[in-house]
């Protein structure tokens, strides 16, 4: 089935796409969450009109949202975690609203939790690349490293956390 993203979905599109889906997909998650509509004839025209006026406005937002790559992409960003005894696995989870909190107090850099493409939230210790949707045409890859802060050696920064993500 045609439908035109509403909003940008991890690993299917991003916002103002025409995408073939799964019929049971569209129908059971993309149109009851308001992420996407069908593709009609009438609502593909309301698109290249509405394409038409935000490709005026995108030069001015795509030259800021490639500032905004280059001060996040390939950074590492360190966000503490509370996990059981002997286990990798947390309590609760870290979600887009965590990493974004911890993108602005690490790095300086405004973004919104919608922004932060994370497809279900993260649920174990370790390294995770995470995508950061900051405009239709510029995406930025950032490694979140989630730590046990009670764990001593886990505290310093290791230096392949600045070597993760080369690109």
């Amino acid at each position: 089935m045609k439908v035109i993203l509403s909003q940008t979905v991890p690993k299917v599109g991003k916002e103002g796409t025409v995408v073939n889906v799964a019929d049971g997909f569209a129908r059971n998650y993309l149109f009851p969450r308001g992420l996407a509509i069908v593709a009609d004839k009438n609502q593909l025209r309301a698109l290249e009109i509405r394409n038409v006026r935000l490709a005026a406005k995108s030069a001015d937002a795509k030259t800021a949202a490639e500032k905004l790559k280059e001060q996040i992409h390939g950074k590492t960003v360190r966000i503490p975690g509370q996990v059981g005894k002997d286990q990798g696995k947390l309590f609760g989870a870290i979600t887009s609203q965590n990493v974004a909190d911890a993108i602005r107090k690490q790095l300086g850099v405004e973004v919104e939790k919608r922004n932060v493409a994370l497809i279900e939230p993260i649920k174990r210790l370790g390294h995770h690349v995470v995508d950061v949707d900051l405009h239709r045409d510029v995406d930025a890859k950032l490694t979140v490293h989630v730590f046990d802060p009670a764990a001593p050696e886990e505290n310093e920064p290791a230096a392949e956390d600045k070597e993760l993500i080369e690109a």
